[in-house]
């Protein structure tokens, strides 16, 4: 081999050593600069992972904070409102207008005409000649106040020891009430036309007692009356129509 060669073949192989050193030098650069970034990405990888579960569990307990003073407050405030609201329906229960006084002791109650007495209603009696046999009651309020008149007058006659039966085809829907000034009308059937009645017997005084204990005399026509068990009496009416229809 010559010499020209030989230098050749030195300076190939030289070439192809530094060659080689630089190769490996950009191998070991990128990797390097592969590791560095492989590095640097999992430091903050690292760092992020902590504050991030340290802000979920910051952000955790605060939520779970929150939730739980939510919840508190809630509740609280619910029950306060609910005992407030049922303190207030207590209240309008209790003491409110659909039980208020005005079923108890109010304007209706108020308003509403008292019993009648003796000593404010004059009786009157009329004998009639129809029907036969009947005798006509007139109740007048001589007061000042509207009352009212017991269901049916409780005629006693002279020493009788009960009251005659009422007629209760002749009951009304609601008691007879008499104005200042106004009457009511009751009829009363003496005895029986065909003889039928029992126990007959002539009087001259009839007393009619009001419902407050009071007691009224009424004086009967001139000579008296005749009665017998057939004796009966109606309800309080508004007319005499009414009194004398049965």
């Amino acid at each position: 081999m010559s010499a020209r060669t030989t230098r050749r073949t030195r300076l190939f192989a030289a070439t192809t050593v530094a060659l080689a050193a630089l190769a490996l030098t950009a191998c070991e650069g990128d990797g390097s600069d592969t590791g560095a970034p492989a590095g640097s990405s999992s430091v903050p990888a690292g760092d992020q992972a902590k504050p991030s579960t340290g802000g979920s569990e910051s952000d955790s307990g605060k939520g779970t904070d929150a939730a739980n003073g939510s919840t508190g407050g809630g509740a609280a405030t619910s029950t306060g409102s609910s005992d407030t609201g049922a303190s207030d329906a207590g209240g309008q229960d209790d003491g409110g207008q659909d039980d208020g006084g005005q079923d108890d002791g109010g304007q209706d109650d108020g308003d509403m005409p008292g019993k009648c007495s003796a000593s404010d209603v004059k009786i009157t009696a009329t004998k009639v000649s129809r029907p036969l046999n009947h005798l006509l009651l007139t109740a007048t309020n001589t007061g000042s106040k509207t009352c009212m008149l017991p269901p049916y007058p409780a005629a006693r006659f002279g020493e009788a020891q009960s009251v005659p039966p009422v007629a209760e085809a002749t009951k009304p829907q609601s008691l007879t009430g008499v104005e200042p000034g106004k009457s009511g009308y009751a009829g009363v059937l003496l005895s029986s036309g065909d003889g039928s009645g029992e126990n007959g017997y002539e009087t001259n005084t009839l007393t009619i007692p009001f419902e407050d204990g009071s007691i009224a005399t009424v004086s009967l026509p001139s000579g008296g009356v005749y009665v017998d068990t057939a004796l009966t009496v109606t309800y309080w009416q508004t007319s005499m129509d009414g009194a004398l229809g049965y």
